[in-house]
């Protein structure tokens, strides 16, 4: 029911949504820039209080934008508690009251086994004080339809987990796993978790507004027989995925430039990656890195997974215009999703081109996030339809049965 208290959780959920690709944008800019570890310690900041560090401290050695992002998630972490209190209504009330005071115990029995585990029990305290203070907030309202409270739990779990992660990464900078700097894999997991929490919300978001099923109907009036688009369009979401998975371990393995030219490769089509190319490689560079035929490879697959990409999504919006119609609500979602393909491509080869300009490399990481949102709705949709069309069974038209005639 479109009613102004529905309209209301919908524009909170698409401001949710809205920060959440904000804060996105904001650890591309970190990571871009190279200052995850400006701030050197976690919950605290230089010793502060997160939320109390001296204005003075703010403005050297990439701090500014290391500690907005901290600022940043905090304030997303507290929206998305508010989301999940106002999708499960009135009777989550219990279930945050139970869950902030687990948490809130927790912290205080860190914080009691010494300096060691103090920063994990301030974060746990922070976290329970707030989900406390939801579940304290006395206001009567009907849950949202299923199985939209399921999921604000989902995002009300994945968003902790991604402020752990975040923080772990500044903790465990320097341990190894093996040969794997655990900073770097837990932040590599932390960039890709990041990418599925905005899609989460942006699900909700979209399942909350008020032309959802206006636009499903008009869209199952206008054809049939999608299961060719539907392939494609799932296709495709999957290089979107594959692409950023790869893009996140690029950007954490510093690999972005490790091809410094394009659509070449270091002149070829194909780099030599033996030896001598790579000795070759490394004396020519600008900077003071080193080039391994690891990094290579990583951009190079890269760079063909953006054109699988591009084909299945151009692929998608054909079949999608062939079948629907052109004026279609999926035949102009593909399109839209085509067009951000293609400014993602041209991102990406920017980057190159500007010797990965750190506003490029970051609208690059947030377009990427809304190509896969694109993808995701689309899928969708296009399930939506499929389950509402007719089957071919049901087309065959059924001759009436012949009255019988009094004789």
């Amino acid at each position: 029911m479109d009613s102004p208290s529905s309209r209301s959780l919908y524009r909170f959920a698409v401001l949710t949504a809205l920060a959440t690709l904000g804060l996105i944008g904001m650890g591309g800019l970190v990571t871009s820039k190279g200052v995850g570890m400006a701030v050197p310690d976690w919950p605290t900041s230089f010793g502060y209080n997160m939320f109390a560090l001296p204005v003075d401290q703010w403005f050297h050695g990439g701090v500014f934008d290391e500690h907005t992002h901290r600022l940043w998630a905090s304030t997303v972490g507290l929206l998305v508690v508010v989301l999940t209190r106002w999708l499960g209504g009135s009777p989550s009330r219990r279930w945050l009251l139970l869950t902030g005071g687990m948490e809130l115990a927790a912290g205080w029995g860190l914080l009691s086994l010494g300096p060691a585990w103090r920063g994990a029990g301030y974060f746990l305290c922070g976290i329970g004080g707030v989900v406390l203070l939801a579940g304290l907030a006395w206001f009567r309202s009907a849950p949202a339809s299923a199985p939209l409270p399921a999921l604000g739990w989902t995002a009300f779990g994945l968003v902790q987990l991604q402020g752990l992660l975040g923080g772990l990464r500044v903790v465990l900078d320097q341990w190894t796993l093996g040969n794997v700097t655990l900073g770097l894999l837990l932040g590599l997991i932390h960039g890709c978790l990041g990418q599925g929490f905005f899609v989460l919300l942006g699900v909700i978001a979209w399942r909350l507004s008020p032309a959802r099923g206006r636009q499903s109907g008009a869209a199952m009036r206008s054809g049939t027989g999608g299961g060719c688009v539907s392939f494609w369009i799932g296709a495709g979401a999957a290089l979107v995925v594959f692409q950023l998975v790869l893009g996140a371990a690029m950007r954490h393995q510093h690999a972005g430039l490790a091809i410094p030219d394009f659509p070449m490769a270091y002149g070829r089509w194909w780099p030599a990656l033996d030896a001598e190319a790579l000795v070759r490689y490394n004396q020519h560079r600008t900077d003071e890195s080193t080039v391994t035929a690891f990094q290579i490879l990583l951009q190079m697959a890269h760079r063909a997974g953006a054109m699988a990409a591009l084909a299945a999504i151009a692929l998608a919006w054909r079949t999608s215009v062939r079948r629907y119609g052109r004026g279609s609500g999926i035949a102009r979602g593909t399109a839209l999703w085509l067009a951000l393909a293609v400014v993602q491509a041209l991102l990406g080869a920017t980057i190159l081109w500007t010797n990965k300009a750190a506003d490029v490399a970051t609208a690059h990481v947030v377009l990427g996030a809304m190509t896969l949102l694109t993808g995701t709705l689309l899928i969708l949709v296009v399930r939506k339809l499929r389950v509402s069309e007719p089957t071919e069974a049901s087309r065959i038209p059924v001759p009436a049965l012949a009255h019988p005639v009094a004789r």
